[in-house]
C-alpha cells in the first residue's frame, strides 16, 4: 500500500490545479467548466464524454449542464487561449457547473475521471472561497471610504481653521495722533 504522501504526488502528476482553475469560467453568473476542457481533464474525448451525458441525460438537469449560446461560445473562444481550437467548431460547447462536473465523473466511471473530479471539486471550493473573501475586502474597503469621507469633511474644517490662525492678524483701526478739530469730534 501507497503512503498518503506519494499518492498525493501520484494524483498531482495526474492533473496540475492549476489547468483546472484556468478552465473554470464565470458564464451566465455560474462558475462552469466547458465539456472539452471537462473531457481532457478526466482523460476522454469530447466526443465521448458528450456521448456518456446523452446516454443518461436525467442525471444533468439545467443546472447541472447548459448549451452555450453562439454569442457565449464566441465570447470564450476570442477570451480564452487554450479554447481556440473551439472557434470553427460546428457543435456549441456544453458548460458544467461544478455538480454537473461531479456527475459527469460518474457517468464516465473511470479511476482517473474519479481522482480527477476530487480536484475538480476543490478548484470549485477554491473559487468560491476566494469570491467570498474578495466580496469581504470589498465591503471593507466601502466602510473605509466612508470613514474617511467624513473625516475628510472634519478636517477641512479643521485645516480652513487652522489657515485663518496662520494669515496675518487683522490691523485694528490707527489713532490719530495729535489734537482733533470740533468738526472732526463730532
Amino acid at each position: 500500500m501507497e503512503s498518503p504522501e506519494t499518492q498525493t504526488t501520484m494524483e498531482q502528476a495526474i492533473v496540475a490545479p492549476e489547468k483546472i482553475e484556468r478552465s473554470i469560467l464565470m458564464i451566465r453568473g455560474l462558475k462552469v467548466i466547458l465539456d472539452a476542457d471537462l473531457a481532457a481533464l478526466y482523460g476522454v474525448s469530447t466526443k465521448a464524454l458528450n456521448q456518456a451525458i446523452k446516454r443518461n441525460e436525467g442525471r444533468f438537469p439545467s443546472d447541472f449542464m447548459f448549451r452555450l449560446t453562439v454569442a457565449e461560445k464566441d465570447e470564450v473562444v476570442t477570451n480564452c487561449d487554450h479554447l481556440k481550437r473551439l472557434k470553427f467548431s460546428p457543435v456549441l460547447p456544453t458548460a458544467f457547473t461544478e455538480h454537473g462536473a461531479i456527475m459527469a465523473a460518474t457517468v464516465l466511471n473511470s479511476d482517473r475521471a474519479i481522482k480527477v473530479s476530487l480536484f475538480v471539486i476543490r478548484a470549485f471550493l477554491k473559487l468560491r472561497e476566494m469570491l467570498s473573501t474578495q466580496k469581504e475586502f470589498a465591503l471593507k474597503l466601502e466602510d473605509l471610504e466612508k470613514k474617511f469621507s467624513e473625516h475628510d469633511e472634519k478636517f477641512k474644517i479643521v485645516f480652513e481653521s487652522i489657515r485663518r490662525l496662520m494669515g496675518p492678524a487683522p490691523v485694528p483701526p490707527k489713532r490719530r495722533i495729535g489734537f482733533s478739530t470740533c468738526q472732526e469730534q463730532q
